[in-house]
Formats: C-alpha cells, sequence, structure tokens
C-alpha cells in the first residue's frame, strides 16, 4: 500500500499577492479541526471544488473550517483575524443551535449566524460567520491586526455541525483564497493562493475515532461523548471511525489488538458520496470476558490505496 501525506498542499503562498490571508482559525488542520467545504467553483447547479473534488455544494461562498464535535466547540476554539484591517459589522446574539426547517423562518436573511466583517485595503473583505453566542469580542470600527481574536468557533445560524465559515471577497466578488485567479484544473493545483503559509487541503480523511462499549448513536459520536477510554470485562469491544470526503471506492479500515495480540479487523468499501461517514466493528466478550491490559485500535480513510486519513486509539481494561 502506498502511503502519501495526503495533507500536504502542493500550491504556494501568494508571494506576489498584494493581499494574504492566515489561517483565520486556532487548530491544527488533520488534528484538532479540518476542511468541510470550499467555495464552489461551478456556475451551475452542480457544485465542484477548486480540486474538481466533492468538498463543496451549490452556491458556496466560503471555505468551512469544522470542528471534529460539539465538545470541541463547548471547550472553545478562537476565531482569528486572517488580515489587518477595519471591522465594518458585528452579530453576537443568535443562539447556537443545528439548523433545523422549524427554525427557517427564524434566522431569514441571517444565515451567517453571529459573524464580523472585515474590511482590507484595495477592495478586499473578509466575513466570518457562524460563532458562538456572546463570543465576538470586536466592534464596528475597531481596528484589528492579524491573529488578533474576534471570538469562537459556534453554531449558529444555517449550520448543522460547529464550524467557522470564512467568505474572502475582492469588490464585492467572492474570491476563493485558494485559488484567486481561478486558474485550476482537474489536472494541477493552482500555483498561487491567497495563503501566507500554505494551508493542508486534503480532499477527505478522519475526523475522529474511538472505543465504545457498543456501536455507539452518530448523536454521540457528533457531539464527542462516544469515546470510551476504559473497556468492561463483560462489555463488547466497537472501534468505530467519523470520516469525511467520502467516496464510492473509498475504504474504512478498522482493526484493533489487545494484550495478547491482534483480535478484530475489517473493510468497508464505501458506495456514495457523503461529507460525513461513520463505521464501527467490533466482538462480544468471549464466556470469560476480555482479559486485562491494553487495547490499541487503528482506523484508516483510504483512496485508491492513498491513506487519507489514519487514527490510533487506546483503552485499557483494568
Amino acid at each position: 500500500m502506498r502511503l502519501v501525506i495526503a495533507i500536504t498542499s502542493c500550491a504556494m503562498p501568494a508571494m506576489a499577492q498584494d493581499f494574504s490571508l492566515a489561517q483565520p482559525i486556532d487548530c491544527i488542520l488533520g488534528e484538532t479541526c479540518y476542511i468541510q467545504n470550499y467555495v464552489d467553483t461551478d456556475p451551475t447547479e452542480h457544485a465542484i471544488d477548486f480540486l474538481c473534488g466533492s468538498l463543496t455544494y451549490d452556491t458556496h461562498k466560503g471555505t468551512d473550517f469544522g470542528l471534529p464535535s460539539l465538545a470541541a466547540m463547548e471547550a472553545g476554539v478562537n476565531v482569528l483575524v486572517a488580515a489587518d484591517g477595519i471591522v465594518r459589522g458585528t452579530r453576537n446574539d443568535m443562539s447556537d443551535v443545528i439548523y433545523s426547517d422549524h427554525i427557517a423562518a427564524e434566522i431569514d436573511g441571517r444565515d451567517c449566524g453571529n459573524g464580523v466583517v472585515i474590511s482590507h485595503d484595495d477592495g478586499w473583505e473578509t466575513q466570518y460567520c457562524h460563532l458562538k453566542e456572546g463570543s465576538v469580542v470586536v466592534r464596528t470600527g475597531d481596528s484589528v491586526t492579524v491573529g488578533d481574536t474576534i471570538g469562537l468557533v459556534g453554531l449558529s445560524g444555517r449550520t448543522q455541525f460547529p464550524h467557522l465559515h470564512i467568505s474572502v471577497r475582492r469588490d464585492g466578488q467572492t474570491i476563493d483564497p485558494f485559488d484567486p485567479t481561478a486558474s485550476g484544473t482537474c489536472n494541477r493545483r493552482p500555483t498561487e493562493t491567497l495563503w501566507a503559509e500554505p494551508i493542508p487541503t486534503p480532499q477527505g480523511g478522519l475526523m475522529a475515532s474511538g472505543f465504545s462499549l457498543d456501536v455507539p448513536e452518530y448523536s454521540s459520536v457528533k457531539a464527542g461523548t462516544a469515546g470510551h477510554e476504559q473497556l468492561a470485562k463483560n462489555a463488547p469491544i466497537v472501534l468505530w471511525g467519523l470520516a469525511y470526503g467520502t467516496r464510492p471506492g473509498d475504504v474504512i479500515h478498522i482493526s484493533y489488538s489487545g494484550p495478547d495480540g491482534p483480535l478484530f479487523e475489517t473493510s468497508d468499501v464505501l458506495d456514495r458520496t457523503q461529507a460525513l461517514t461513520m463505521r464501527a466493528g467490533g466482538l462480544n466478550p468471549p464466556t470469560n470476558g476480555w482479559e486485562s491490559g491494553t487495547y490499541t485500535g487503528v482506523v484508516e480513510h483510504t483512496r485508491d490505496d492513498i491513506v487519507l486519513g489514519r487514527q490510533t486509539s487506546i483503552a485499557t481494561l483494568p
């Protein structure tokens, strides 16, 4: 199996650009956050990201930096100023609620949720959306500098998962920071970006994984409460993984070992494109229960024999 470091971007920073951006969220991409969606580059009813992939949706006008769980949101993740500028508008009073049709009328016209708009020189503008209620710490008219905290990642507005949506515009026109000149093709990455430092651009991977005493509910996985660091002698041992950006033909491989060696292994070939996919597998306890000791689990998300994501989980049984 070939192993490729899938989070490495080949695009160079926009060294010659008059305007550049820093990462707008205080997290480690591929570890404590991930990119769920890019700008939709297709003007038709179809949706294609700048790499001709499926990490976007029709008319999406920004980049979504997602958190792996509601627990991560509650712990607090800072939203950061991406470029020096002047605050032109804020909103700070919308509730953090997973969007559903029954609140559509309530948020109509306020899809961004709590947010901040910052204007920059030469017609550039950035907008930061879905911030946590009451977390915005800047006001209209404030001068802000790269790296300043403006709030916390939240769940306000039209969103179903905690994330920061950042839109970049010039003279009112949406600009994809990963391909500002719209020069990318399916065969090569853009040679310039607006990012001051390269931003990883994987087309899928793993958000979270862990051990559980049964197949967990999807809601508990998303909440960040599904993982168990301690197992039970007479309960099932299940290992689960949450992947993003999956495509038909992708493989989720799950395996774990116990004190005496390998115990369980399975592979699931996926049959559809999905924004988020959970898979789990495991065993019921033997007649005399599990052995005490350390259990190690590995979940991999692969595509065409390339590892997009690999996570290891550790649990113990007293």
